[in-house]
């Protein structure tokens, strides 16, 4: 195919697509200003989902909307910025996604998302597969698929928005690896992407979502492009608990390559019982403010509609996040806008019948961000979150992990070394720590 034929394709497709996706939430306002900081504010940005598609999936395929039937989710990445370095993305270029299970099904689903570009984003072709090992970019014999979106090989994914795609039937299952692998022809603006994986993706040069083995995926990097989501179908299911968090949430500080957040732990403790575990977590993340710039994403109240509760059959709510907003700059030292902020979350969620189960604040007494004046800001928001009137249920992952000579301070078995982020042994007492009756009870508390 010559130029002149290839861009006339591409416009074809873009004016077919444009047709289609009329009513496209364009969510490129998160490109702008930071969180509010009254709680009316607060309230407002809640409400609107003002940070970026708040709105909902633009699914052009056949598959039901995510909260519907029996699609439940098994995996999720939240976006978080623009992957850097690569403005036009990555042309000509196969991207192999590789991501982990909590609950099986018996078919899957994807979506994309373009969230931070103002350019559309023309996916060439898409597979899924179940990954064979975890060393290398190869898929287990037989479990090769391709991908369609509205019966079509080809999808162009609006600025701002995200397309889920067709049903996929393929056997998933629970505690596993799957290689999500999408190709993209034409430059597409920048890429919408998760930095912090900890776990390692592959490129390869040209259209290589069909190949099996591996070797033509020589490139790696420890980040998530344009996958934010991967649903199953499973009729037994009864949900799924998503977590909004920060670099706690995300793992930072646990082994790479090794499934170690606590959310990891969680996901092992519910198997069997119809329940997956969807981390939503962005490290860096605040409450209030956004940091799309660092890739550190939108704030948590503007995020939350579109990273939690637009989630394939959320089942239950857990929150961990606030720590961000007091450590780095600007510091917010008004405890009150903090635990206003928790509680939006917490009135968004109960809108929609869910119940809330949100962690106090872990020490950070061996960073050197602490000071005297913040810690006792977070004291002040865990006295908050303490006594009931913010969230439905409480995990003190504070008095779990800190050390009782030093309050303010991880036990040194738990810290990963930065007196921040837990180590192995403090997620996964992290993970053991929840009790899965709180995330499953069905009254939501009136707060």
């Amino acid at each position: 195919m010559n130029r002149q034929r290839g861009f006339a394709l591409l416009a074809g497709l873009l004016a077919i697509v444009a047709l289609v996706c009329v009513t496209i939430f364009v969510g490129v306002g998160a490109l702008g200003g930071g969180g509010g900081r009254d709680e009316s504010s607060i309230d407002q940005a809640a409400a609107s989902g003002s940070g970026a598609g708040g709105r909902g999936r633009t699914s052009v395929g056949s598959a039901a909307p995510a909260s519907a039937d029996a699609w439940v989710g098994t995996w999720a990445a939240a976006p978080a910025g623009i992957e850097p370095g690569v403005p036009d993305g990555h042309v000509g270029r196969s991207i192999r996604n590789v991501v982990h299970t909590s609950i099986g099904g018996t078919a899957a689903r994807i979506t994309l998302s373009n969230l931070f570009s103002r350019e559309a984003l023309l996916i060439g072709r898409a597979s899924i597969a179940v990954s064979e090992h975890k060393e290398d970019a190869g898929a287990a014999a037989g479990t090769m698929r391709a991908v369609t979106f509205g019966k079509r090989t080809s999808v162009v994914v609006p600025p701002g928005g995200r397309v889920v795609s067709d049903p996929v039937r393929l056997q998933v299952a629970p505690d596993t690896d799957l290689l999500v692998t999408v190709y993209t022809p034409a430059p597409g603006g920048p890429v919408t992407y998760h930095p912090r994986a900890l776990r390692t993706s592959y490129t390869a040069l040209g259209d290589r979502t069909k190949d099996v083995s591996g070797t033509a995926y020589i490139e790696r990097a420890p980040v998530w492009r344009y996958l934010t989501a991967v649903d199953v179908l499973n009729r037994q299911a009864r949900g799924s608990i998503v977590v909004i968090g920060d670099s706690i949430t995300d793992g930072v500080g646990s082994s790479f390559d090794a499934d170690r957040r606590w959310t990891d732990t969680l996901a092992d403790r519910v198997r069997g019982s119809g329940l997956g575990v969807v981390n939503a977590g962005i490290s860096g993340n605040r409450l209030l403010r956004q940091s799309l710039a660092v890739g550190k994403g939108p704030s948590g109240v503007s995020r939350f509609e579109r990273d939690v509760l637009e989630r394939a059959g959320t089942e239950a709510v857990f929150v961990e996040l606030g720590i961000n907003d007091i450590i780095r700059e600007p510091h917010e030292t008004d405890p009150d806008l903090i635990t206003a902020g928790l509680k939006a979350l917490t009135r968004q969620a109960h809108a929609r019948g869910l119940r809330v189960v949100g962690s106090t604040l872990m020490p950070f007494g061996g960073n050197p961000r602490h000071t005297d004046e913040l810690e006792a800001v977070r004291d002040r928001v865990n006295d908050a979150i303490r006594s009931g009137d913010v969230f439905d249920r409480t995990v003190d992952f504070d008095r779990l992990l800190r050390d009782p000579y030093a309050p303010d301070r991880l036990r040194p078995e738990y810290d990963s070394g930065d007196g921040l982020h837990p180590s192995d042994a403090g997620y996964r007492a992290m993970g053991r720590f929840v009790k899965l009756g709180d995330l499953v009870g069905k009254e939501p508390a009136q707060l």
